[in-house]
């Protein structure tokens, strides 16, 4: 499925509906803050199989596109250096890291999601957690529409991030607790 993805579609259709990046922020803004609203006089609620399952599905997706593009991204490092690892495009045209270039931009729609689930349990909203999904999703969708040079690591450290980071989401979530 990876060698046989048809990139140029994928970057056509984000080009002609690069619009909905603001209209799901703004319906992102709405929801959350709705929510959060309605919430107010209300108990939050138990979610903690509803997030580990979901924390474990991006878990398992940020780990296998985060196999994916470390490939592309040290084959670069090792064949023509750093400075053609952020000055190329190629990362959008790779036989293997297209696909996942593409599933990485749409993931960061369902991310949004996360904030669901503190709205609904109740928990402190920061700003930057909303500010950080809206940012990433416009600027994740814009770096894939205009096959940016540079895109290639930040899709790359934010796919290794987040494995870490849902793995960690999970692991909390089925009620262990870390040592801080």
């Amino acid at each position: 499925m990876e060698q046989s993805f048809n990139e140029r579609e994928a970057i056509g259709w984000m080009r002609e509906n690069w619009y909905k990046t603001f209209l799901f922020s703004v319906a992102y803004v709405i929801l959350i803050f709705g929510v959060q609203y309605l919430m107010k006089e209300r108990r939050g609620y138990n979610l903690r199989m509803p997030l580990a399952l979901w924390s474990l599905g991006l878990t398992l997706f940020s780990a296998i596109g985060t196999h994916r593009t470390w490939k592309h991204m040290v084959f670069m490092l090792t064949t023509v250096g750093f400075k053609q690892s952020v000055c190329n495009q190629l990362f959008y045209v790779d036989p293997i890291c297209k696909l996942w270039v593409y599933l990485f931009v749409l993931s960061k729609v369902l991310e949004l999601g996360d904030t669901v689930f503190i709205v609904l349990r109740k928990q402190k909203l920061i700003f930057l957690h909303w500010y950080h999904h809206i940012l990433t999703l416009i600027y994740g969708w814009y770096c894939y529409k205009e096959m940016l040079s540079g895109g290639g690591w930040f899709i790359t450290l934010n796919l290794t991030i987040h494995a870490v980071m849902y793995s960690y989401y999970t692991v909390r979530a089925v009620g262990f607790r870390l040592p801080r």
